[in-house]
């Protein structure tokens, strides 16, 4: 599914417009309500594009300077508050991203769709790496929760989230290691011969022949998969 095109559509500017539903801030204010309340964790913060973020919804009238504000001898700092506008985008948009699953694109997919590329041994070596990796990033983030036995559930959602989709992956990435270590990966033998020789076994060609011939024959366009566009008409006289 697509989302809706937003106006500002980077993740930095949703969690702007929420930290703003809490009152008038300077953008340095944001920033650190949003550190104090763990939102780093989840959305990328940085200062240059908190402040490209902030001048973008205020372009589109999604908020507002109010006043500039100085404390001390520090230069001055724009109070910026959510507009009426800026309410309904932000409740809009996170309707849509609770409601409306989308496709996404992580790395670790991307690898996957690779893999291949890597003998069994090697790739047996690596995942073995993740699941240390994933088991000490489990058992640092239980820890974790476990610092804040008072802090109430509905403002830690995101890092119970987080946790669980961490230790599904392990339990995969376990179940995937198992298979390679017993040998009863699908083709693990056909895959290991290929880079013991350099060349393709003739199941796999067939299957990526096969594959390629289907997608080739078909109508659409392999990329979009929308149908190619016919020859142009002949302009009417």
């Amino acid at each position: 599914m697509v989302g809706k095109r937003r106006r500002v559509s980077n993740p930095l500017a949703l969690a702007v417009l929420g930290t703003l539903r809490q009152q008038p801030m300077h953008p340095y204010e944001m920033a650190a309500t949003m550190r104090s309340q763990g939102k780093e964790k989840s959305i990328k913060l940085n200062y240059g594009s908190l402040y490209t973020v902030v001048d973008n919804l205020a372009k589109h009238g999604l908020i507002e300077a109010l006043e500039a504000s100085r404390e001390g001898r520090r230069p001055e700092r724009t109070v910026y508050r959510l507009t009426e506008a800026g309410q309904a985008e932000l409740e809009d948009w996170l309707a849509e991203l609770l409601g409306t699953p989308v496709k996404e694109y992580p790395q670790f997919e991307a690898a996957l769709t690779l893999l291949s590329i890597l003998g069994p041994a090697r790739v047996l070596g690596l995942l073995r790496d993740r699941m240390s990796a994933l088991e000490e990033a489990v058992a640092a983030e239980r820890a974790e929760f476990a610092l804040y036995p008072w802090l109430p559930r509905l403002f830690a959602l995101e890092s119970e989230y987080g946790l669980a989709m961490r230790e599904a992956e392990l339990a995969w990435v376990r179940g995937i290691v198992g298979e390679l270590e017993d040998g009863s990966f699908p083709l693990s033998k056909e895959w290991a011969q290929w880079h013991e020789t350099g060349e393709l076994p003739s199941e796999l060609v067939a299957m990526a022949t096969d594959a390629v011939n289907e997608i080739m024959s078909g109508t659409g366009d392999p990329i979009s998969g929308r149908p190619e566009p016919g020859p142009a008409e002949e302009p009417l006289n």
